[in-house]
Order: C-alpha cells, then structure tokens, then sequence
C-alpha cells in the first residue's frame, strides 16, 4: 500500500458497476479465490494487448445484415469469466436481491476520458452488502485490480487499528476510503472480510500456510489484533512442511515481537528456554548412541549424527558451541580407548578350566563395538579437522599394542583398522600431528597393521587397500629421511617375507630411494654453501 486518500467518487473517475454480490450467511463476502484474480487479469490483459501495424486482412464478402450484426456486437462490452459461489450463500445481482446469479462477474469497461486511459483500474469487482453498508473501501491493484469493498464503519473500527485511525482523521462527508498501489488485493478482501467472522479459527483451518503468512502480513498492516492472534494459533498447531516454510514461519513471527502479541507458543518450538547446557545434550545424545547394542539402529543414527554435526559445523562460528563439541568427543574418546584396553586385559588372560569358554564371545563382540566407536568419533574429528590430538592419544597407547599380540587375530583386527584410518587421514591432510607424534604413530602401531593385514583384505568388506597403503607410504615419507629408511628397510623384509600378506609400499620405497641416491638435495646445498663460506673467508 503506498497511498490512501479520502474521498468520493465522482463522475468521471473509475465506477464499479453491474458487479453482484456474493455474501456468505456470516454476514460477509465470499473471499475470492486466485483463479479468479488471475482469470481476470488475464481478460484485463487481453483488452490492452498493442494493435498490431499492418492492417488486418479484408473480411470476406457476406451479407448486409450480417454486417450489421457484426458492428452490433463489436460495440457490446467484454465480459470477464465469472466466479462460481458455494452452496449456501445468497447472491444479489443488479437486478436486486433476489435475482440468481452463478457467481461473480468481472466485468471491462471503458475510460470516459482520453486523459485516463493509461490508468490500468478498469477491472472491477465488488464484495459486500450495499443495502446495509455505510462506508466503501476501494482498492486499486499494482496490476490492474479495482476492487469496492462495501463494509461499515463500526466494524472497521472494532476490529482495525489502522482503520480506526484513518475515520477517524476523515470529514463527516466522505464515505469512501481509496487504498492505492495495495500488493496483494486478494488477501486483503479476505482479511477484511474475517472481520465479520466469529469463528475466525475455523476459517483458517481451510487454508495452507503459506496463506496463512500472507493474512498475517496484512493483518498486521491493518492492526487487526484478533486475526493475528488467530493466526499465531494456527501456526503453532499446524506442521511446517519443509526448512524454506519453517524459516517463512519465523522470519514472519519474528517480526511479530514489538506488537504485543504473544509469539512465544510458535517460536518455542524452534528455541528453547530451558537453561540445560548443549554438551550435556550432545554428550547424552552421543552416549545412546556408543551404547547401542542393535547393529542397524547404531549404524544408521551414527550416519545421522555424523551429517547432522558436519551441517553445524559448516555454520558454527570459531569459538563457543565448535569447543564444546570437540570437548565432548574426546571426552567419549577416551572412555571407549580405556574401555578397550580393559577388553584387551580380559581377553589376554590365560584360560582356566573353572571359567567357560562361551566368555571369549561376548568379549570379542565388545570389542569390535568399541572400536567400531573409536573409528566413528575419529571419522567425526577428522570431519570437524580436529583429530591432531586423538592422534596423540592413540600413539601413546603403547600397553594395549603390547597386548595386541596376545589376542587371536579375529578379536584384535577391529584395532587395526583404527590406526588404518588415522594413516589414511596423516596421507590425506585431515590432521597434522607433530613429527614425534607420527613418528611414534608408526613405531607403534605400524607392525601390528602389518601382523593383521592380510585379514583385513580377505575379512573386511570397508578396507580399501590402495587407500591405506598410500596413507601409510605418505605417513612415512613426512619423516626425516633416517627414520625412513629405517621403516622402509624393516617393511622391505616383511614385504619379502609375507608379499601381498604385507602392505605394498613400493611407491614410498622408490621415492624414498630417490631422496637418497640419486638427488640428495641437502647434501649438494650443503657442499655448495660450504664453498661459498670458505671463499668468502678467504
């Protein structure tokens, strides 16, 4: 709405006429629906199309009083399509009050002035009960729309702030109120017409959401305190179907928080009051999730949270809700790292005739959850690019690789996949850990992967062995050239012993090999600066 202005109409401005009524038995209008706008801009627009240049072919010879006939209808007026009426309702047409009528005609007509011709109001509808009816409100649309609203005047002001205040700045004379430029003509006949609706709620139920929003736009516009309030209701019972409704929803309520109307039932339920700190939740929700004992609900929630926590953390801002995170994950880290080693303990003891056998499988079924968590909440830190200190911790478990050894093959082999995954992610640049905390990394747990590595090819279906062994050979290669030729040269004897039982490293091995025979770059740079300093000393 950009202007509103106080007036009559008088002879020679735009008049609504031979346009019936559609009036519910509440008392007010049927509101129209957007076919029928758009059936009548469409015969809007068709009236208005640019004639074209060239002159239309010569109609073919006919006879005299068809000709005439012609010139007849050519001067009739158009007529839009009509709007059909739901049983119940009573329609006034210009004949009077009880003649029927189908529905509600769109009626063209012509400017009487050449001045206003380029004026686009000549589309009118009108809703409302003349008869009965004190005041007129006119709405002029962006595209053409002229609609005559036939309302009174106590009921704009019972129910409108906006209204209240424009009659009451009005001279005793006027009895029209023009609403020039109005955006959506359509929402605004159907949110006057609510005022004349006691039971506005179940109204609102017939419609979308998205609806819903648009009367609450102008509801607000008009100060009509009731039909916000009706359709705050609506909103806080009703589903919002997807994230684009759910932010439509609270954008719009969130402008609703200087009116003094209560918004707090709708945004309660996507904020909460309770003061319960977020890593308590996020610990607990972790929890349920590391102690899950049935293998398809815990795959697939771990799926989940993993999305759910790479989605925050492409939005979280670098202080705050990203440390409690990370506080939380190692703090599951470190239990499931102790948890194991003590699974490790219990299965390393030797066996004695009074304990069953039947023990050992519960334990290697533990086992195997345990460190399928580790490598979950790893996969999670790697995502998140803060894995550097699980690095550390794993490195520093020299105790449960000691152990390792002393556990069958088919119990151990879920740890290995463990240290795997972080050379995969060492090879892939989705953690740096110091120089000694890989160096350790591989001193510890480098044989072990070794030890277990043909299982893992032939017994575990996510083990991509290119990956691992380029993680490995990549893993080596950032140490200094001693430590690696001290790695290679231990794998080069396994390798020849076990051959595809042991990882192949042979594209680490050749450039490594490369580093120290054939361009050693250190020692031609030393050479050549020790000969300048002596030169220069001389």
């Amino acid at each position: 709405m950009a202007e509103i202005r106080l007036t009559k109409v008088e002879q020679g401005q735009t008049k609504i006429r031979s346009v019936p009524i559609a009036v519910t038995p509440e008392g007010f209008w049927c509101c129209p629906s957007p076919v029928a706008f758009q059936k009548t801009l469409k015969a809007h627009n068709s009236l208005h199309k640019p004639k074209s240049s060239s002159p239309p072919p010569p109609p073919p010879p006919r006879t005299t009083a068809h000709r005439k006939q012609t010139i007849l209808n050519e001067k009739k007026p158009t007529f839009g399509p009509s709007r059909s009426v739901s049983d119940g309702q009573r329609i006034l047409g210009p004949e009077g009050p009880d003649a029927p009528v189908s529905g509600a005609s769109m009626v063209a007509e012509r400017v009487p002035r050449p001045k206003l011709e380029n004026l686009p109001r000549k589309v009118a509808i009108e809703f409302g009960e003349p008869g009965t009816s004190d005041m007129k409100v006119i709405l002029l649309g962006k595209q053409g729309f002229c609609v005559k609203l036939s309302v009174h005047k106590n009921v704009l002001v019972e129910n409108s702030n906006f209204f209240a205040d424009k009659l009451a700045e009005q001279l005793s004379s006027s009895s029209c109120l023009e609403i020039e430029e109005c955006e959506d003509v359509e929402i605004y006949v159907e949110t006057v017409g609510l005022m004349y609706c006691k039971e506005m709620r179940q109204r609102l139920m017939k419609q979308s959401v998205s609806r819903v929003l648009r009367i609450l736009k102008i509801a607000e516009v008009l100060g009509f305190n009731s039909c916000m309030q009706s359709c705050l209701e609506y909103l806080e019972a009703v589903p919002w179907v997807g994230e684009e409704e759910e932010e439509k929803v609270v954008s719009s309520v969130l402008r609703l928080q200087n009116e003094g109307i209560g918004v707090s039932p709708v945004l309660n339920r996507v904020s909460s009051n309770v003061s319960k700190a977020p890593k308590d939740t996020l610990s607990h929700i972790i929890g349920l999730v590391l102690g899950s004992n049935e293998e398809r609900g815990r795959r697939e929630m771990k799926s989940v949270v993993l999305k759910l926590l790479r989605e925050n953390n492409s939005v979280a801002s670098s202080s705050g809700p990203s440390d409690v995170c990370n506080q939380t994950l190692y703090d599951s880290c470190r239990n499931c790292s102790s948890l194991l080693l003590s699974l490790f303990k219990q299965s390393a003891e030797p066996e004695s005739p009074e304990k069953p056998v039947d023990n050992k499988d519960p334990l290697v079924k533990q086992i195997a959850l345990a460190s399928d968590n580790l490598s979950w909440l790893l996969d999670i830190l790697a995502d998140r690019q803060t894995a550097d200190e699980f690095a550390v911790m794993w490195a520093g478990q020299q105790e449960l690789a000691a152990l390792h050894m002393k556990l069958p093959i088919v119990s151990r082999y879920h740890v290995s996949i463990i240290s795997a995954r972080l050379f995969v992610g060492i090879g892939k640049g989705e953690l740096l850990p110091s120089k000694d905390t890989r160096q350790l990394l591989l001193q510890t747990w480098l044989q072990p992967l070794i030890n277990d590595y043909n299982w893992l090819q032939h017994g575990c279906r996510s083990f991509d062995r290119k990956v691992v062994e380029e993680g490995i050979g990549r893993t080596i290669l950032t140490l200094p050239l001693e430590d690696q030729q001290s790695i290679m040269l231990s794998w080069l004897g396994s390798f020849l012993k076990s051959g595809d039982s042991c990882p192949n490293l042979q594209k680490a091995f050749e450039v490594w090999w490369r580093r120290t025979f054939v361009r050693p770059y250190v020692d031609g740079q030393q050479g050549n600066s020790l000969q300048s300093d002596s030169s220069m000393t001389s």
